[in-house]
Protein backbone atom coordinates (compact mmCIF):
# COMPACT_ATOMS: atom_id res chain seq x y z
CA UNK A 1 0.00 0.00 0.00
CA UNK A 2 1.31 3.14 -0.64
CA UNK A 3 2.22 5.96 1.58
CA UNK A 4 2.17 9.38 2.71
CA UNK A 5 4.11 12.04 5.02
CA UNK A 6 1.35 13.46 7.59
CA UNK A 7 2.06 16.08 10.16
CA UNK A 8 1.07 13.67 13.53
CA UNK A 9 0.45 13.73 17.18
CA UNK A 10 0.74 10.59 19.40
CA UNK A 11 -0.19 12.53 22.81
CA UNK A 12 -1.76 15.59 23.98
CA UNK A 13 0.97 18.41 24.98
CA UNK A 14 3.17 21.00 23.47
CA UNK A 15 4.06 21.96 19.83
CA UNK A 16 7.40 19.14 20.28
CA UNK A 17 4.74 15.95 20.09
CA UNK A 18 4.11 17.14 16.61
CA UNK A 19 6.09 15.09 13.56
CA UNK A 20 6.40 13.77 10.42
CA UNK A 21 5.26 10.61 9.91
CA UNK A 22 4.13 8.01 7.61
CA UNK A 23 0.55 7.15 6.63
CA UNK A 24 -1.11 5.10 3.76
CA UNK A 25 -2.34 7.05 1.15
CA UNK A 26 -6.05 7.69 1.47
CA UNK A 27 -8.27 5.12 -0.71
CA UNK A 28 -11.45 7.05 -2.08
CA UNK A 29 -14.79 5.48 -1.99
CA UNK A 30 -17.25 6.06 -5.04
CA UNK A 31 -18.50 9.86 -4.31
CA UNK A 32 -14.83 10.63 -3.26
CA UNK A 33 -11.92 12.84 -4.67
CA UNK A 34 -8.13 12.33 -3.68
CA UNK A 35 -6.32 15.52 -3.76
CA UNK A 36 -2.73 15.82 -3.76
CA UNK A 37 -2.16 18.57 -1.04
CA UNK A 38 0.36 21.82 -2.31
CA UNK A 39 -0.39 23.81 0.84
CA UNK A 40 -2.42 24.09 4.57
CA UNK A 41 -3.16 26.80 7.05
CA UNK A 42 -2.44 26.60 10.65
CA UNK A 43 -5.45 27.42 12.53
CA UNK A 44 -6.29 28.09 16.16
CA UNK A 45 -8.33 25.04 16.07
CA UNK A 46 -4.97 23.40 15.37
CA UNK A 47 -3.46 24.55 18.64
CA UNK A 48 -7.13 23.34 20.87
CA UNK A 49 -6.84 19.84 19.10
CA UNK A 50 -2.95 19.50 20.10
CA UNK A 51 -3.45 20.34 23.67
CA UNK A 52 -6.42 18.35 24.37
CA UNK A 53 -9.00 21.27 25.07
CA UNK A 54 -11.38 20.31 22.90
CA UNK A 55 -11.05 16.10 23.49
CA UNK A 56 -14.29 15.69 24.40
CA UNK A 57 -15.50 16.19 20.77
CA UNK A 58 -11.78 14.89 19.36
CA UNK A 59 -11.61 11.55 21.61
CA UNK A 60 -8.33 10.10 22.28
CA UNK A 61 -7.83 7.73 19.14
CA UNK A 62 -4.15 8.48 18.53
CA UNK A 63 -2.53 9.26 16.29
CA UNK A 64 -4.14 12.10 15.30
CA UNK A 65 -3.37 14.75 12.24
CA UNK A 66 -3.34 18.54 12.30
CA UNK A 67 -4.85 20.65 9.41
CA UNK A 68 -8.66 21.16 8.03
CA UNK A 69 -8.14 23.69 5.11
CA UNK A 70 -5.47 22.76 1.87
CA UNK A 71 -4.92 23.72 -1.53
CA UNK A 72 -3.87 21.71 -4.51
CA UNK A 73 -4.83 19.54 -7.25
CA UNK A 74 -7.16 16.37 -7.88
CA UNK A 75 -5.08 13.28 -8.08
CA UNK A 76 -7.87 10.88 -8.52
CA UNK A 77 -11.88 10.97 -8.55
CA UNK A 78 -14.28 7.94 -7.48
CA UNK A 79 -16.54 6.58 -9.91
CA UNK A 80 -19.80 8.36 -9.12
CA UNK A 81 -18.17 11.63 -8.83
CA UNK A 82 -19.41 14.28 -11.56
CA UNK A 83 -18.08 17.39 -12.69
CA UNK A 84 -14.44 17.34 -11.09
CA UNK A 85 -11.45 16.08 -13.24
CA UNK A 86 -8.08 15.31 -12.56
CA UNK A 87 -5.55 17.54 -12.06
CA UNK A 88 -7.98 20.31 -11.61
CA UNK A 89 -6.99 22.93 -9.01
CA UNK A 90 -9.04 22.74 -6.16
CA UNK A 91 -9.01 24.70 -2.48
CA UNK A 92 -11.49 23.15 0.23
CA UNK A 93 -11.85 21.55 3.84
CA UNK A 94 -12.23 18.75 5.51
CA UNK A 95 -15.69 19.58 7.26
CA UNK A 96 -15.13 18.07 10.52
CA UNK A 97 -12.17 16.43 10.41
CA UNK A 98 -8.18 17.06 10.92
CA UNK A 99 -5.67 15.96 8.45
CA UNK A 100 -4.94 18.41 5.82
CA UNK A 101 -1.43 18.26 6.77
CA UNK A 102 -0.70 15.59 4.94
CA UNK A 103 0.50 14.74 1.21
CA UNK A 104 -2.95 13.52 0.17
CA UNK A 105 -6.54 14.33 1.25
CA UNK A 106 -9.66 12.09 0.62
CA UNK A 107 -12.54 14.23 0.63
CA UNK A 108 -16.36 14.51 -0.74
CA UNK A 109 -16.84 17.02 -4.04
CA UNK A 110 -19.42 19.23 -1.69
CA UNK A 111 -15.98 20.25 0.54
CA UNK A 112 -14.07 22.11 -2.34
CA UNK A 113 -14.42 24.24 -5.38
CA UNK A 114 -11.85 25.02 -7.85
CA UNK A 115 -9.10 27.39 -6.25
CA UNK A 116 -8.46 30.78 -7.40
CA UNK A 117 -6.39 31.04 -10.75
CA UNK A 118 -4.72 34.16 -9.70
CA UNK A 119 -3.20 33.01 -6.81
CA UNK A 120 -0.30 29.98 -5.42
CA UNK A 121 -0.96 27.56 -3.29
CA UNK A 122 -0.14 29.18 -0.21
CA UNK A 123 -1.58 32.41 -0.96
CA UNK A 124 -4.97 30.76 -1.91
CA UNK A 125 -4.72 28.54 1.77
CA UNK A 126 -4.08 31.75 3.57
CA UNK A 127 -7.55 33.18 2.26
CA UNK A 128 -9.74 29.52 2.24
CA UNK A 129 -10.84 29.48 5.90
CA UNK A 130 -10.87 33.29 7.32
CA UNK A 131 -13.19 34.29 3.49
CA UNK A 132 -15.53 31.25 4.11
CA UNK A 133 -15.58 32.16 7.98
CA UNK A 134 -16.07 36.13 7.48
CA UNK A 135 -18.88 35.54 4.61
CA UNK A 136 -20.93 33.06 7.20
CA UNK A 137 -20.50 35.39 10.08
CA UNK A 138 -20.86 39.33 8.33
CA UNK A 139 -23.38 38.51 5.31
CA UNK A 140 -25.39 35.07 6.70
CA UNK A 141 -25.59 35.66 10.74
CA UNK A 142 -25.32 39.09 10.75
CA UNK A 143 -26.73 40.46 7.78
CA UNK A 144 -24.83 43.63 7.60
CA UNK A 145 -25.81 46.51 5.70
CA UNK A 146 -23.86 49.31 3.93
CA UNK A 147 -23.07 52.27 6.12
CA UNK A 148 -23.68 49.95 9.85
CA UNK A 149 -20.96 50.24 12.20
CA UNK A 150 -18.64 46.88 12.64
CA UNK A 151 -15.90 46.22 15.11
CA UNK A 152 -13.97 43.09 14.46
CA UNK A 153 -12.14 42.14 17.06
CA UNK A 154 -8.71 39.99 16.32
CA UNK A 155 -8.36 42.34 12.86
CA UNK A 156 -4.63 40.95 12.01
CA UNK A 157 -5.84 37.33 12.44
CA UNK A 158 -6.87 34.78 10.09
CA UNK A 159 -10.51 35.05 10.11
CA UNK A 160 -10.24 38.53 10.91
CA UNK A 161 -7.48 39.87 8.34
CA UNK A 162 -10.57 38.56 6.03
CA UNK A 163 -13.41 39.65 7.94
CA UNK A 164 -12.33 43.49 8.17
CA UNK A 165 -11.76 43.02 4.21
CA UNK A 166 -15.47 41.22 3.85
CA UNK A 167 -16.94 44.76 5.95
CA UNK A 168 -15.54 46.77 3.95
CA UNK A 169 -17.21 44.92 0.68
CA UNK A 170 -19.93 44.93 2.32
CA UNK A 171 -19.96 49.12 2.62
CA UNK A 172 -19.50 48.81 6.65
CA UNK A 173 -18.07 51.52 8.73
CA UNK A 174 -14.94 48.81 9.80
CA UNK A 175 -13.37 49.24 13.59
CA UNK A 176 -10.90 47.23 14.20
CA UNK A 177 -8.93 45.83 17.17
CA UNK A 178 -5.47 44.69 16.71
CA UNK A 179 -1.99 44.80 18.21
CA UNK A 180 -0.11 47.74 17.96
CA UNK A 181 1.99 46.45 15.18
CA UNK A 182 -0.55 45.64 13.39
CA UNK A 183 -3.09 49.00 12.78
CA UNK A 184 -1.27 49.77 9.79
CA UNK A 185 -1.69 46.11 8.48
CA UNK A 186 -5.49 46.24 9.23
CA UNK A 187 -6.21 49.55 7.66
CA UNK A 188 -4.07 48.41 4.63
CA UNK A 189 -6.95 45.90 4.35
CA UNK A 190 -10.40 48.12 4.20
CA UNK A 191 -10.50 48.94 8.21
CA UNK A 192 -11.25 52.65 8.40
CA UNK A 193 -10.17 53.02 12.43
CA UNK A 194 -7.46 50.22 13.96
CA UNK A 195 -6.98 50.62 17.47
CA UNK A 196 -4.87 49.16 19.49
CA UNK A 197 -6.46 46.20 22.18
CA UNK A 198 -4.41 46.75 24.57
CA UNK A 199 -4.17 50.22 25.17
CA UNK A 200 -7.71 51.13 24.04
CA UNK A 201 -10.96 50.22 27.17
CA UNK A 202 -13.80 49.14 25.41
CA UNK A 203 -15.71 52.07 26.98
CA UNK A 204 -14.61 53.89 24.44
CA UNK A 205 -15.28 51.97 21.61
CA UNK A 206 -18.78 53.49 21.03
CA UNK A 207 -21.51 51.23 19.70
CA UNK A 208 -21.69 48.83 16.94
CA UNK A 209 -24.66 47.62 14.69
CA UNK A 210 -22.35 44.62 14.32
CA UNK A 211 -19.47 42.53 16.59
CA UNK A 212 -17.65 39.95 15.24
CA UNK A 213 -15.38 38.22 17.66
CA UNK A 214 -12.44 36.24 16.86
CA UNK A 215 -10.80 36.36 20.18
CA UNK A 216 -13.10 34.49 22.65
CA UNK A 217 -12.57 36.63 25.96
CA UNK A 218 -14.90 38.95 27.61
CA UNK A 219 -17.75 38.37 25.69
CA UNK A 220 -20.25 39.34 28.24
CA UNK A 221 -18.35 43.25 28.23
CA UNK A 222 -18.06 43.31 23.90
CA UNK A 223 -22.07 42.04 24.05
CA UNK A 224 -22.58 45.45 25.89
CA UNK A 225 -21.50 47.34 22.89
CA UNK A 226 -23.89 46.09 20.72
CA UNK A 227 -26.49 49.54 19.53
CA UNK A 228 -30.22 49.14 19.65
CA UNK A 229 -30.62 46.22 17.21
CA UNK A 230 -27.23 44.98 17.27
CA UNK A 231 -25.90 41.41 16.54
CA UNK A 232 -23.02 39.93 17.91
CA UNK A 233 -21.38 37.07 16.14
CA UNK A 234 -18.81 34.82 17.76
CA UNK A 235 -16.49 31.99 16.31
CA UNK A 236 -14.53 31.16 19.02
CA UNK A 237 -14.83 31.22 22.99
CA UNK A 238 -12.53 31.24 25.89
CA UNK A 239 -10.81 27.88 25.39
CA UNK A 240 -9.67 28.46 28.87
CA UNK A 241 -12.76 29.04 30.16
CA UNK A 242 -14.96 27.15 27.91
CA UNK A 243 -17.86 26.63 30.55
CA UNK A 244 -17.67 30.35 31.19
CA UNK A 245 -17.98 31.33 27.32
CA UNK A 246 -20.77 28.93 26.52
CA UNK A 247 -23.03 29.80 29.42
CA UNK A 248 -22.50 33.71 28.07
CA UNK A 249 -23.81 32.85 24.76
CA UNK A 250 -26.76 30.59 26.32
CA UNK A 251 -27.40 33.27 28.44
CA UNK A 252 -27.57 36.40 25.53
CA UNK A 253 -30.72 34.31 24.04
CA UNK A 254 -32.67 34.98 27.32
CA UNK A 255 -31.74 38.76 28.70
CA UNK A 256 -29.50 41.29 28.09
CA UNK A 257 -28.75 43.40 24.76
CA UNK A 258 -28.37 40.90 21.86
CA UNK A 259 -28.39 37.36 21.26
CA UNK A 260 -25.04 36.36 20.74
CA UNK A 261 -25.31 33.99 17.20
CA UNK A 262 -22.76 31.43 16.81
CA UNK A 263 -22.18 28.92 14.08
CA UNK A 264 -20.15 25.57 13.20
CA UNK A 265 -18.28 26.03 10.01
CA UNK A 266 -18.65 23.27 7.45
CA UNK A 267 -18.90 25.62 4.48
CA UNK A 268 -20.36 24.28 0.79
CA UNK A 269 -18.60 24.06 -2.31
CA UNK A 270 -20.99 27.10 -3.42
CA UNK A 271 -19.13 29.09 -0.80
CA UNK A 272 -16.01 27.94 -1.55
CA UNK A 273 -16.34 28.97 -5.25
CA UNK A 274 -17.72 32.28 -4.05
CA UNK A 275 -14.72 32.76 -2.15
CA UNK A 276 -12.76 32.14 -5.42
CA UNK A 277 -14.57 34.68 -7.49
CA UNK A 278 -13.90 37.47 -4.87
CA UNK A 279 -10.45 36.67 -4.55
CA UNK A 280 -10.20 36.09 -8.95
CA UNK A 281 -11.59 39.88 -8.51
CA UNK A 282 -9.32 41.47 -6.16
CA UNK A 283 -12.35 42.19 -3.99
CA UNK A 284 -10.28 39.55 -1.43
CA UNK A 285 -6.60 39.94 -0.92
CA UNK A 286 -4.40 36.72 0.58
CA UNK A 287 -3.24 37.40 3.67
CA UNK A 288 -0.06 34.98 4.16
CA UNK A 289 2.02 36.05 7.51
CA UNK A 290 5.12 33.05 6.86
CA UNK A 291 4.96 30.07 4.90
CA UNK A 292 6.64 27.18 7.16
CA UNK A 293 8.00 23.67 5.53
CA UNK A 294 6.00 20.73 6.45
CA UNK A 295 8.44 19.74 9.47
CA UNK A 296 8.17 23.33 10.68
CA UNK A 297 4.61 22.86 11.95
CA UNK A 298 6.01 23.05 15.72
CA UNK A 299 7.32 26.65 14.80
CA UNK A 300 4.31 27.42 12.71
CA UNK A 301 1.80 26.72 15.87
CA UNK A 302 4.76 28.48 18.76
CA UNK A 303 4.65 31.30 16.38
CA UNK A 304 0.36 31.43 16.07
CA UNK A 305 0.45 30.62 19.91
CA UNK A 306 2.90 34.11 20.66
CA UNK A 307 0.09 35.94 18.59
CA UNK A 308 0.76 38.62 16.63
CA UNK A 309 0.08 37.43 13.70
CA UNK A 310 -0.52 39.38 10.56
CA UNK A 311 -2.97 37.18 8.40
CA UNK A 312 -1.86 33.16 8.63
CA UNK A 313 0.81 31.30 8.88
CA UNK A 314 0.62 28.20 6.16
CA UNK A 315 2.68 24.88 5.60
CA UNK A 316 3.97 23.97 2.45
CA UNK A 317 3.44 20.33 1.82
CA UNK A 318 4.54 19.84 -1.47
CA UNK A 319 6.39 21.76 -4.06
CA UNK A 320 3.51 22.16 -7.09
CA UNK A 321 3.44 22.70 -10.41
CA UNK A 322 1.31 24.15 -13.29
CA UNK A 323 -0.06 27.14 -10.78
CA UNK A 324 0.27 30.73 -12.01
CA UNK A 325 2.39 33.09 -9.91
CA UNK A 326 0.67 35.14 -7.21
CA UNK A 327 0.64 38.78 -6.80
CA UNK A 328 3.68 38.19 -4.78
CA UNK A 329 5.65 36.33 -6.99
CA UNK A 330 5.01 38.77 -10.36
CA UNK A 331 7.43 41.46 -10.99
Amino acid sequence: MAEMKAVLFDRFGPPEVLYVGRRPVPAIGPEEVLVRVHAAGVNGGDLHDRTGKVRLVTGRAFPKGCGIDFAGEVAEVGAAVRGVREGRRVWGLLGRRTGSMAEYVAVGPRHLAPAPENLTPEEAVSLLAGAATALTALRDKAALQPGERLLVRGGSGGVGSVAVQVGRLLGAHVVALAGGRNLDFVRGLGAEEALDHRTTPLSALGRFDVVLDTVGTEQARVRRLLAPGGRMVAVTVDFDRPLAGIATVLGSLVHGKGRIRVFSGNPDSALLAEAARLAERGDLAPVVDTVHPLDGVADAQRALAAGGVRGKHVVRVAAQTGWPAGPSQRA
